[in-house]
């Protein structure tokens, strides 16, 4: 049964220096037209895959929030209209702190949207230039202000480190804004450095001065720390939370479960199959118009590959993986299955066998990618 949905705003007012996501500059867009063909997408996907009722509905960008009063009206009752929701059901919307005014929140929250993801990344006013946003931090203050005034009470920050220039201070500092906020969920990731970035592209000329890999560790280090000395649960290598507010969404992904991806360039992971939607907008509203899904390339999902994501996905969890789900869903014992790669790992001390999970062990969190790695190819279909 598919739970979740993920909904793909691409436009943004700014396009900020790490980003890689497919987005496009909002000014002289055919958003109406995009949003109309988003609703239609809807329609013809749960006409072919219906569910009961969805857990989950995230909508991310670009900046969803960017889209004016009528359209994000329009948009939240295409919502509610083609995709039936649980009574428990978790709706996120991201957006950046400045857009999102009292009018539009009272939008959101009269549409049943009940948590919201917020852009911060740094509350260092000179690092907040350097890595493009145009939100200054008392922005940050306002908009989770209004959020409250208006009846949100699950709020999210998204944080990077390791940002150019950042020092260990400067993310302290920022970490201790982030706590006086009194919201109940962080994600903090380090700079990762896409292609097609205007980051990239300072980094191919040398013009881009990273704080290196052991300061990286050290931030890390420090938001592990602090996190758990202001009583956030670490339940996933780059996300902390209150008791009760770990990201339903995200959860889906890492518990290697079926969800929908509407919208341009958006990905959806349903009975088996992994598909992509076309990028660029012209193409993706043609597809729909012409009474096709938008479909750009999908894939078949054999067992072999289930079970390995099953693995590399589920240690990003800080619970791990359950070797007893493992063994109801696949039929086969992860432990014997993986035999020589968790002997290898357990060696390392980056993971631990205990109380029927595999679990990173602290050092493994570290090193995340290279214990991902040692799942990638070894199972035979």
């Amino acid at each position: 049964m598919i739970k979740a949905a993920y909904l793909h705003i691409p436009f943004c007012e700014h396009i900020c220096h790490y980003c890689d996501f497919n987005k496009v500059f909002l000014k002289g867009q055919p958003v109406d037209d995009y949003l109309q063909a988003l609703d239609q997408e809807m329609k013809v996907t749960l006409e072919q895959y219906p569910t009961d009722s969805l857990q989950t509905i995230f909508v991310g960008g670009g900046t969803p929030t960017s889209l004016n009063q009528q359209q994000l009206l329009s948009f939240c009752e295409s919502m509610n209209r083609n995709l039936p929701k649980s009574n428990t059901c978790e709706f996120t919307f991201e957006a950046n702190p400045g857009d999102l005014t009292k009018e539009k929140l009272q939008i959101l929250k009269e549409a049943g949207v009940n948590r919201i993801s917020l852009g911060v990344q740094t509350f260092n006013e000179d690092l907040l230039k350097k890595i493009g946003r145009v939100h200054q931090a008392r922005d940050v203050y306002q908009t989770i202000e209004n959020a409250k005034t208006v009846g949100f009470e699950n709020i999210s920050i998204d944080l990077i480190f390791s940002l150019p220039t950042q020092t260990v201070n400067d993310f302290k500092e920022s970490l201790t804004e982030a706590f006086s906020l009194d919201i109940p969920h962080f994600s903090a990731y380090s700079l990762i450095i896409e292609p097609k970035t205007v980051f990239y592209n300072l980094l191919k000329k040398g013009k881009l001065p990273t704080p290196g890999e052991d300061i990286e560790a050290t931030m890390y280090e420090i938001l592990m720390g602090e996190m758990e000395k202001h009583g956030f649960n670490q339940y996933e290598i780059s996300n902390f939370s209150k008791a009760g507010y770990e990201s339903k969404h995200n959860l889906t992904y890492w518990n290697n479960e079926y969800y929908y991806g509407f919208g341009a360039g958006a990905h959806s992971y349903v009975n088996g199959i992994r598909r992509s939607n076309s990028g660029p907008l012209k193409k993706y509203i043609e597809q729909i118009n012409s009474g096709k899904l938008p479909v750009f390339e999908e894939h078949l999902v054999s067992k072999a590959e289930q079970m390995e994501e099953e693995m590399f996905l589920g240690l990003r969890k800080t619970e791990g993986v359950s070797i007893s789900h493992f063994i109801k869903k696949f039929s086969l014992d992860p432990q014997k299955l993986f035999k020589h790669e968790l002997t290898d790992l357990i060696s390392k001390q980056w993971i631990e066998v205990k109380n029927n999970h595999i679990y990173l062990t602290k050092n493994g969190r570290f090193l995340g990618n290279e214990v991902f790695q040692s799942f990638l190819g070894v199972c035979n279909d």
